[in-house]
């Protein structure tokens, strides 16, 4: 079970920093290699090594290669967690209303709904794999060891990572101009895919004749006093977007001009990964309600992504109305755009802003409290008793909120998190038996129009990597489903391979099917050194992110959905100092897109330089691409 989160830590000293171009602008992943200390020239330049720092050459033989040091020291620094950070509590501390402690205050049992795993006439569990799987073979089913981040990680780095994962979502619209459906295929999958692609199965994304990338175009932090959540940024053929401070920009996506400017009151504080086939998202932003000292998430607007244009902006007022209901998530599925928090759920109409229904708490103590969006829209409504709840996972109306049809989680969930709504893919921590801090310990393939449970996959913490935010519904990362699959890296670990007398830590990208839970022939390998993170489907093909060892550049493959052979999409520059700035943008906190033979790394918080030139080595975004 995920911790509360403890005031921030105060920001390292400028002694403890290294200094250099990439100088990381939120918490530094654990993963991409020794801290590179760039020339003063910005990227390439040709300069000499610096007399300090780590050696030009390869480490001497000992711990293995890939994220140099392999593990975070047992304390960690300012903002490193590599777990799962807390419930997002709003930009800024303390927020107004308090931070939401869970699904909902006690109450009564909710009605009874879709009889829980284990009960007679569901179907077999089967049990995910150690390491990759082998079809059929029977794997432990059961949480090991903890990861490197452990619980005090979680505690202590709470408050700075909680700002840090919303908004990392994943996705690339298709661009497809008819209005009618989600051209998404965030980090929960769901895409539509197009055509063929080049590892030969139905994505979009080919690799071009040349896969060297190069840096294409970066626009430096602006300044701030504190820490400041810069959450949101989407991609579509015509535009890349990313929020600010106080406000969202759009540019050209392979020039890096400013394309439009919308201003804001309020910074972004939720945003979704999803947009419709016309190019509109929808986000929150901040408002200090009845003069309140601190901001609240309590706006909620549409956006179009491809003019800028404000399409409109709404709030809901309490029951009493003397306050703006906050919001915890925002998300858009099937044209609506749905809310959720510690008041219940509220939706409106993408296009107009037309209110579709408030916030209620039913007489037996049942709200929404939170929503997953794409081609469908799925509510996770919390029913009774805190300590007990009854969980229900319900496929809605999009228009009326109504249900369509109802699952019921097992018992011992507290919190129920959606991987993907077509199709219908749930993750949660059952009797908090995950260990990890990643707020999975199984998998829940659901038919959506029955609410019928196809299979559970156990999903042991100390095998796989993928990650959901311990509160939140719809903030799952490293995890994709699509064309009938879900799709879950590995744990880091030892290469078994010593062909080369190599000793470097990978991982690999396993696959299960969701009809019967059974693991899927093959495996894709990251390679020595090297670590696969899935993005987002294209079709039925993943799209991942390569952290890479300290002497190479990262990568973006293409994974064939059907035999899980890798395509590479995109590889960075190894230059030290390109290198330096890519892996100051680490994986687990922040924004990573990929489309069209590009790369875009965004921050999600920003904090007050320590220097002068600190500040010249800090950015809000960069962007690659191999043309």
């Amino acid at each position: 079970m995920s911790q509360p989160p403890q005031p921030p830590q105060q920001p390292p000293r400028p002694e403890d920093t290294p200094p250099g171009f990439g100088a990381p602008q939120q918490p530094p992943a654990p993963g991409f290699g020794a801290p590179q200390q760039p020339p003063a020239g910005g990227f390439g330049a040709p300069t000499p090594p610096p007399p300090t720092g780590p050696p030009s050459t390869p480490p001497p033989a000992g711990p293995p290669a890939y994220g140099y040091p392999q593990t975070p020291p047992q304390q960690p620094g300012y903002g490193y967690p590599a777990a799962a950070p807390q419930q997002q509590p709003g930009y800024g501390y303390p927020q107004t209303p308090p931070q939401q402690p869970g699904y909902g205050y006690p109450g009564q049992p909710g009605q009874p709904g879709q009889p829980g795993y284990g009960y007679p006439g569901q179907p077999p569990t089967q049990p995910m794999q150690p390491q990759y799987p082998t079809p059929g073979a029977p794997g432990p089913g059961q949480p090991g060891g903890k990861k490197p981040n452990t619980q005090l990680t979680i505690i202590v780095a709470a408050v700075v990572a909680v700002a840090l994962i919303v908004g990392g979502g994943i996705w690339y619209a298709s661009g497809k101009d008819d209005g009618k459906s989600e051209a998404n295929s965030g980090d929960t999958g769901g895409a539509k895919g197009s055509g063929g692609s080049a590892t030969g199965g139905g994505g979009k994304e080919k690799a071009p004749a040349n896969t060297a990338a190069h840096v294409l175009f970066q626009t430096p932090q602006p300044q701030v006093k504190d820490l400041t959540a810069v959450h949101g940024s989407w991609l579509t053929d015509k535009v890349y977007v990313k929020s600010g401070v106080k406000e969202i920009v759009g540019y050209d996506p392979a020039k890096g001009t400013q394309l439009w400017k919308l201003p804001l009151t309020g910074n972004v504080c939720e945003s979704t990964t999803h947009v419709s086939a016309d190019g509109k998202t929808a986000f929150a932003f901040e408002s200090q309600d009845n003069g309140a000292k601190f901001a609240s998430c309590t706006e909620v607007a549409g956006l179009d992504l491809t003019t800028g244009k404000l399409l409109w902006q709404a709030d809901i007022k309490g029951a009493n109305g003397d306050r703006k209901t906050r919001f915890d998530e925002v998300t858009l599925g099937a044209g609506t755009v749905a809310a959720g928090g510690l008041d219940g759920g509220a939706a409106w109409d993408l296009n107009t802003g037309k209110e579709l229904w408030k916030p209620t708490t039913t007489a037996d103590q049942c709200k929404d409290v939170g929503y997953g969006g794409g081609d469908a829209l799925v509510a996770v409504r919390k029913c009774g008793d805190y300590e007990k709840p009854t969980i229900n996972v319900q496929p809605l109306d999009p228009k009326t909120g109504q249900p369509l049809s109802t699952y019921k989680m097992v018992p011992g969930v507290q919190y129920a998190h959606i991987v993907s709504t077509k199709p219908l893919v749930l993750a949660a921590d059952v009797g908090e038996s995950a260990g990890d801090g990643s707020g999975i310990s199984d998998f829940f393939s659901v038919d959506d129009k029955t609410g019928k449970l196809l299979a559970r996959i156990p999903a042991p913490g100390d095998k796989y990597a993928a990650d959901c935010d311990g509160t939140s519904v719809e903030k799952c990362t490293m995890v994709a489903a699509g064309g009938g699959k879900l799709f879950v890296p590995t744990e880091e670990h030892e290469n078994a391979s010593t062909a080369n007398g190599s000793s470097g830590r990978t991982n690999e990208v396993v696959a299960f099917d969701l009809t019967t839970g059974q693991a899927v022939p093959g495996k894709a390998d990251a390679g020595d050194g090297y670590k696969l993170h899935p993005l987002r489907m294209d079709g039925t093909n993943v799209i991942a992110y390569k952290d890479a060892p300290y002497d190479k550049g990262t990568q973006v493959v293409s994974i064939d959905g059907t035999t899980l052979k890798s395509t590479l999409l995109l590889e960075n520059p190894s230059d030290r100092s390109v290198r330096g700035a890519i892996t100051s943008f680490s994986t687990e906190f922040s924004e990573i897109l990929y489309g069209n033979g590009r790369l875009y790394l965004g921050a999600t918080l920003l904090s007050k330089p320590y220097s002068a030139s600190d500040s010249d080595k800090k950015f809000l975004f960069m962007a690659t691409g191999t043309s």
